[in-house]
């Protein structure tokens, strides 16, 4: 089964940026939707962001105008930039594949 390896994550201070990556061992990637989701401590796991097939975003309101995402085919790749990070960022982000397959996760925190 085709795995995701998520990295990028780490401490930053509100107004920071950070960049996640998400690669894949998929023999096929570029037939996949792609999406982000986050979960933070206590709560429920929640789509931030998705990419079509064809390179069409969509974001979750909280996150529009901040974060963008974006996927190169070739490089069998997804990426989230996240802009102007606020404390309620703070949450592990998952990739996802298709909307089956996930990846471990990386923690983000904004803290100062």
């Amino acid at each position: 089964q085709a795995q995701l390896v998520e990295s990028g994550g780490g401490l930053v201070q509100p107004g920071g940026s950070l960049r996640l990556s998400c690669t894949t061992s998929a023999i096929i990637f570029s037939i996949h939707p792609m999406s982000w989701f986050r979960q933070a401590p206590g709560k429920q796991r929640e789509l931030v962001a998705s990419i079509t097939t064809g390179g069409n975003p969509d974001y979750a309101e909280s996150v529009a105008g901040r974060f963008t995402i974006s996927r190169d085919n070739a490089k069998k790749s997804v990426w989230l930039q996240m802009n102007k990070l606020k404390p309620e960022d703070t949450a592990v982000y998952y990739c996802n594949m298709g909307g089956t397959i996930w990846g471990k996760g990386t923690l983000v925190t904004v803290s100062s």
